[in-house]
């Protein structure tokens, strides 16, 4: 159980500071990672925002945030809730696959996000 709780804080930790050097590049440069759906379609993905988003966030601009992308903004206590359970499902168990409230809250994310996707190109 050590042992997992550790790998599992380095992970995190690593996690963590990517997305501090990547928002740190964002400012700095004034770009973020262009969305490969969008530039091969035209269409906005569910996604699409996600950068600005956190920038937004970062700031706390909740209005920007929303413009950005209001359904994974809405969603975001939800997606934070479904990484905690499944980690600590890896640490005490070793596996951090979805179950119970967990997978479902997943399915409805996923199902939100796509009709959110479809929505927003209509």
């Amino acid at each position: 159980m050590k042992h997992r709780l550790k790998k599992l804080a380095i992970l995190s930790a690593a996690l963590l500071l990517a997305g501090c050097i990547y928002a740190w590049l964002c400012d700095l440069l004034g770009w973020g990672i262009p969305c490969p759906i969008r530039l091969a379609t035209g269409l906005l993905c569910p996604g699409c925002g996600v950068s600005r988003m956190c920038m937004a966030l970062l700031r706390l601009d909740f209005a920007a945030a929303w413009q950005a992308n209001p359904a994974i903004l809405c969603l975001l206590p939800l997606l934070l809730a479904i990484a905690v359970d499944m980690a600590v499902r890896y640490v005490r168990t070793g596996s951090a696959a979805a179950k119970g409230w967990s997978a479902v809250a997943t399915w409805v994310a996923i199902v939100v996000l796509v009709i959110f996707g479809i929505a927003r190109n209509l």
